[in-house]
C-alpha cells in the first residue's frame, strides 16, 4: 500500500543516514592517523565543481602528483602527472606486492594482455609534502629551463627557440611558486607496514586509491608499470562554519592568474578510515 511504501522508503533514509554518520564517527574517532597543513597549492575547487547546478555544500579536490618514469626532456608545464600518473616507483616488484599478476607479461603478447585486462586494486597510496619528490621536480624544471636558455642563446633570433625558452622559465616559476608539492611516492596494501616507513604524520598521509596495470616502454623493452587512476574519496567537504572566510579566497583564485590569488592554508586531518576532513582555515589578508 502507499502507506507501507512511504513507511519504508523512511526507514531506508534513516538507516543510509544512520550508516552514513557511522562512519564519520568511526573515522573521527581517536587521534587523526595524519594531519598535514596544506595550501592553495594543493585544495581548490574540483574542475566540474560548476556543472552541479545550485549547491549548498562546499568541497575541494586534493591536487597531488607524481613524478613520471619518463617525464626526462619531455617535461613540459610542470605537471608530471597531475591528480594521476605513472610514477616512476611503480615497477614490477611493487605491482606484484600490490596483488597484480605479472608472471606471464613477458611470455608472449596473450600474457601482456592478460596483464592489461587485470581490474583496478585499492591500495594504500603515500602522500608526500613538500619532500624530496618536489625538490626533484624544481630540479627537472630548472634543468629543463637552462636547458631552453642555452639553445636560445645558441639560436639567437630564431623565435620558436625563443618561445621555447619563455614558456620553460615560466614552468619553473610555476613550479617554485604554485605548483602542487603533494606528491604519491609509495603504495602499499599494509597500513602498519607503510606508516612504520614513513612515521612523520605531519609530513606524510597515507590514502586510498586506486591502481591499474599498464604496460610501459623502456630501452624499447616492454616493461611492468601501472597508473595510479584516482584517489577512493575525491573530494574533502568544508565545513559550514570555515566557509565565510574560504569561499572569498576561492573566488579570488578563480578569477586571477594561478599563483596570484589570495593565499590560503588548511589543516587536512585523515581518519582512522583513512578519509580526510578539514579541521582549521586560515585565510592571508586580501
Amino acid at each position: 500500500s502507499p502507506r507501507t511504501t512511504l513507511l519504508a522508503g523512511a526507514a531506508l533514509i534513516l538507516l543510509v543516514n544512520a550508516v552514513a554518520l557511522g562512519g564519520v564517527y568511526l573515522n573521527r574517532s581517536g587521534e587523526p592517523e595524519s594531519r598535514l597543513r596544506l595550501s592553495e597549492r594543493e585544495l581548490g575547487r574540483p574542475w566540474d565543481w560548476r556543472r552541479g547546478g545550485e549547491n549548498s555544500g562546499l568541497a575541494l579536490s586534493l591536487t597531488w602528483r607524481v613524478n613520471e618514469a619518463d617525464a626526462g626532456e619531455h617535461y613540459a608545464g610542470g605537471s608530471f602527472g597531475y591528480s594521476g600518473g605513472t610514477p616512476e616507483w611503480l615497477d614490477e616488484p611493487r605491482m606484484r606486492a600490490l596483488g597484480f599478476d605479472t608472471a606471464p607479461v613477458a611470455e608472449n603478447h596473450q600474457g601482456r594482455r592478460r596483464f592489461e585486462r587485470q581490474q583496478r586494486r585499492e591500495v594504500l597510496l603515500v602522500m608526500e609534502l613538500a619532500g624530496p619528490a618536489w625538490q626533484r621536480a624544481q630540479e627537472r624544471a630548472r634543468a629543463n629551463a637552462a636547458r631552453h636558455d642555452a639553445a636560445a642563446l645558441a639560436n639567437a633570433g630564431n623565435k620558436e627557440f625563443a618561445d621555447k625558452a619563455k614558456r620553460a622559465r615560466e614552468q619553473l616559476k610555476a613550479e617554485e611558486e604554485s605548483n602542487s608539492r603533494l606528491f604519491a611516492i609509495d603504495a602499499g596494501l599494509d597500513l602498519a607496514a607503510l606508516r612504520a616507513k614513513y612515521p612523520d604524520r605531519a609530513r606524510f598521509m597515507i590514502l586510498k586509491a586506486h591502481v591499474r596495470p599498464r604496460l610501459g616502454s623502456r630501452e624499447r623493452k616492454t616493461v611492468v608499470t601501472g597508473y595510479v587512476s584516482e584517489l577512493s574519496v575525491p573530494t574533502v567537504n568544508v565545513p559550514h562554519a570555515l566557509r565565510p572566510g574560504l569561499e572569498p579566497a576561492l573566488r579570488d583564485t578563480a578569477r586571477t592568474p594561478v599563483g596570484t590569488g589570495r593565499r590560503f592554508e588548511a589543516t587536512l586531518a585523515v581518519g582512522q578510515r583513512l578519509e580526510p576532513w578539514i579541521e582549521a582555515v586560515a585565510v592571508a589578508p586580501g
